[in-house]
């Protein structure tokens, strides 16, 4: 006797499909922010100054030159304390960043509330930023973030209208 397996091909919305492109950007900043984590660590066992003067010397900067000598001075400063502290925050971020974004792809309502509250709530830190210093790179992560805002806010509401509707049928 042969089984045979049903494929389900689930009509998936294109409201739903920007779920899934905002979970895949969230897994994508998980891993980045997993790297930094991974990389402070790194910089730790190997000595932060070190690191950055072979970093330095790689790219053809100048050791002694003013933006390299900055930078190392500033560095330097920074107590391995502090360094484990960055790695903390860093691996804490990647692991609710892996939580929105395999939530959002699975199509979790929970996660669409979890990914709304955090990126509203950095919005106005964003905005500060912004006002501080203007950079391209800053301008479209800000647009980036509001325009994920804007439209989980609405995703749940017409989903919230569309449960209504369906509760008074």
């Amino acid at each position: 006797m042969s089984t045979q397996v049903k494929k389900s091909h689930a009509h998936v919305s294109a409201f739903d499909r920007w779920l899934e492109v905002i979970g895949a950007l969230k897994l994508v900043e998980a891993l980045l922010f997993i790297l930094l984590g991974v990389g402070v660590i790194r910089l730790l066992e190997h000595g932060v100054v070190d690191e950055l003067t072979k970093l330095v010397i790689g790219l053809k900067f100048d050791p002694e030159g003013r933006f390299a000598s900055l930078l190392l001075n500033d560095v330097a400063l920074i107590s391995p304390h502090r360094w484990k502290e960055i790695s903390a925050v860093a691996f804490a971020h990647a692991a609710l960043d892996l939580l929105e974004g395999v939530g959002l792809i699975l199509r979790k309502m929970w996660a669409e509330f979890v990914t709304l509250a955090v990126s509203a709530f950095f919005l106005p830190l964003e905005f500060y930023s912004l006002s501080r210093h203007v950079t391209w790179v800053r301008l479209a992560i800000t647009l980036i973030n509001v325009a994920v805002v804007a439209y989980l806010a609405f995703h749940l509401q017409m989903r919230y209208r569309s449960s209504g509707e369906n509760d008074s049928r």
